[in-house]
């Protein structure tokens, strides 16, 4: 029984491919960077066999909000059932289930229900909430579609490196240099401007400009996720032409030598820009050398030079 003044929505869309492999990619959470435009980051909090709890940061309405949800897994029935613990304003309450529905052994129906409150009963937060679930929803279902339709594209399309470097110094030095963000345009040669805003702690918004070899500049926008001495995961918002999607995570471990620092980098090529960018005759093979190349680059420089800032401190 829904609560007086709970909103009930349902979306629905009906994705070809078996209803098992539908389910698996709304199970794995940790992919949802990668599958959804809104998703920054989800990290486990616990994690049983068929009941767990998630952080998640997405952008709402162009709006970064973070919660926890707990999540109730039945594979069997292949059904989600989600609800928000810690919600952000401006709900009240958050719930919902994601149902799997084979249409035939190569087509489901996904159906999206949510069900939540306004802080306060709010006309106008209920008014905000609306939209932000339904525009959230539709992107969420069509890139689920579009994901899982065109699987095999994407799985040549997406690939994963690391680069790491050993550091003769602490880890909180190190990562207090990439955190602070703000100083990059001082401290890295690449670097022509830098924007760095965290209205919530640990939430930030980054904006910069970079230079390429060829001395024109590129700008992007990322949102970052810190977790003080351990790691910032990011998502890139605005991408250069190649990719249509790039996140990453910084990590700082400390081990006998020091601090292992390190960028890890996932990225899905945009394969339709890649004639103009690279000529005519381009491919894949060679997008994702230039695009690793271009990442790795940058990646290193800058774990360069937190290395000798680093090491400066000791």
């Amino acid at each position: 029984m829904s609560q007086p003044n709970t909103r009930e929505v349902e979306h629905d869309i009906t994705v070809a491919a078996p209803a098992k492999e539908v389910y698996r990619l709304i199970a794995e959470v940790e992919n949802w960077p990668q599958v959804f435009p809104p998703t920054i980051f989800v990290d486990h909090v616990e994690r049983g066999e068929r009941s767990e709890r998630i952080r998640i940061w997405a952008t709402a309405k162009g709006e970064a909000k973070n919660w926890t949800s707990r999540r109730e897994l039945d594979p069997e029935a292949l059904r989600i059932t989600f609800r928000q613990e810690v919600p952000s304003q401006p709900v009240a309450a958050m719930g919902g289930a994601w149902w799997f529905e084979a249409v035939s052994e190569t087509e489901t129906t996904v159906r999206l229900f949510h069900d939540y409150r306004a802080v306060d009963d709010d006309p106008e937060h209920l008014a905000w909430i609306d939209e932000a679930v339904d525009r959230n929803s539709r992107s969420e279902l069509d890139a689920l579609k579009r994901i899982v339709e065109t699987a095999a594209q994407t799985a040549e399309l997406t690939f994963e490196f690391t680069d790491t470097v050993q550091i003769d110094g602490m880890a909180k030095d190190v990562y207090d240099f990439i955190n602070d963000a703000h100083l990059w345009s001082e401290r890295l040669p690449h670097v022509a401007t830098v924007q760095l805003t965290e209205e919530t702690p640990g939430l930030q918004t980054l904006e910069m400009d970079t230079w390429a070899r060829d001395g024109s500049t590129h700008r992007t926008r990322s949102y970052r996720v810190t977790f003080p001495h351990q790691r910032i995961a990011y998502k890139q918002v605005t991408l250069p032409a190649l990719m249509n999607v790039h996140t990453g995570i910084w990590t700082f471990t400390e081990n006998d030598e020091g601090v292992a620092a390190s960028s890890q980098h996932t990225v899905v090529l945009n394969p339709d820009n890649i004639p103009r960018i690279l000529g005519p005759d381009a491919g894949v093979e060679e997008a994702r050398n230039y695009v690793r190349n271009a990442l790795s680059t940058n990646s290193r420089a800058t774990l360069d030079h937190a290395r000798a800032h680093a090491e400066r401190n000791r």
